[in-house]
């Protein structure tokens, strides 16, 4: 298995989000890579960089997935953002379209509030370049895949699934899972995104909702009382060309791995349905009891099992991070992940 990590997610690294309306220090940053990469160790795996951060041809996988404005508006935000007066150093809107707006604004402050559907993704001045290498981290792995390797690991960070066509959310900024499924789309006629995350992938849905030729499914918190809330309900199944592509399995907060995995054997059911030539899975390790955003009882050999069950698809498979963050079990939560997974 090949692994993958760019040095450059490290300048993403802000220090607060907004926590039930109180500034929290904010559990996605550099620590999360180095947890991940401890864990990694445990089980003798190591991570490669993939290269460069920043080429043509990520920017043109992007534009697939996310509108040009909102991409313009990554890059560019920050230093408009500043260039106000008495403006704060990080970019956090205080004004949303709430129920809908009818006109995309020039001003910074609603151009934050359109894009950045909540208060947990905090930019910074060095955040763009950290966020494309992310993606660059998922475009490695995806192309390792879809050149033949069996499966491929992108350790990315900040994370992908909330990220919507142009909208960020949840810590994420660009859709990593979507973008791996992009370059896996270019030789495979049919791909999966499957997502154990503790939270709903509700970015990755909306990117693929109208989409048949890529399946979405997610075992997650229930969202009438969890992360993301407004969507990730049973009854969202697909639009269009989508109907019938997009399962969502919803959890009552506070489940155990049984029931977790109970569900995922439903999922995987579906998948198998699909008939998928490749798999992307979004990799959330948020599911553990201890999580900080702990919603569900996961225990750390759980993980093992969803490893296991992954593997048996036996289908070429492209892992790509997402949740899971800094307690004293997150590196155990991947090792017992690739250990299942790698049949150790």
């Amino acid at each position: 298995m090949k692994l993958f990590y760019h040095p450059d997610q490290e300048r993403h690294a802000p220090e607060t989000f907004l926590l039930r309306g109180r500034p929290a220090p904010s559990p996605e940053g550099p620590v999360r890579a180095e947890l991940l990469t401890r864990g990694l160790a445990e089980v003798g795996l190591a991570l490669t960089p993939p290269g460069d951060s920043d080429g043509e041809r990520l920017r043109e996988r992007l534009a697939r997935i996310h509108t040009p404005r909102y991409l313009t508006f990554l890059e560019t935000i920050h230093a408009r953002w500043r260039a106000m007066p008495d403006a704060a150093e990080i970019v956090a809107p205080n004004v949303h379209p709430c129920g809908g707006g009818h006109h995309y604004p020039r001003h910074p402050v609603g151009q934050a509030g359109w894009h950045l559907h909540d208060m947990a993704c905090p930019i910074t001045a060095d955040s763009f370049a950290g966020i494309l290498a992310s993606a660059a981290t998922a475009q490695a792995a995806a192309e390792a895949v879809a050149g033949g390797e069996h499966a491929a690991y992108a350790l990315c960070r900040p994370p992908g699934h909330h990220a919507g066509p142009e909208r960020a959310g949840g810590f994420c900024f660009l859709n990593n899972a979507a973008l791996a499924a992009t370059v896996l789309r270019e030789g495979f006629p049919k791909v999966a995104i499957l997502d154990v995350d503790l939270h709903h992938g509700n970015g990755t849905q909306d990117i693929f909702y109208a989409d048949g030729t890529v399946w979405t499914g997610s075992v997650h918190a229930d969202p009438a009382d969890f992360y993301p809330f407004f969507w990730g309900g049973a009854d969202e199944t697909g639009e269009g060309a989508g109907q019938g592509a997009n399962v969502n399995l919803p959890l009552p907060v506070g489940s155990d791995g049984a029931a977790f995995l109970a569900a995922l054997d439903t999922l995987i059911e579906r998948l198998d349905a699909f008939a998928p030539q490749v798999v992307v899975v979004a990799l959330g390790l948020d599911a553990h009891k201890a999580d900080p955003l702990a919603g569900l009882g996961l225990e750390t050999d759980d993980f093992a099992a969803v490893g296991r069950r992954l593997a048996a698809l036996n289908r070429p498979t492209v892992l790509v991070q997402e949740g899971g963050y800094p307690t004293e079990h997150l590196s155990h939560n991947l090792a017992a992940f690739m250990g299942g997974f790698q049949g150790a």
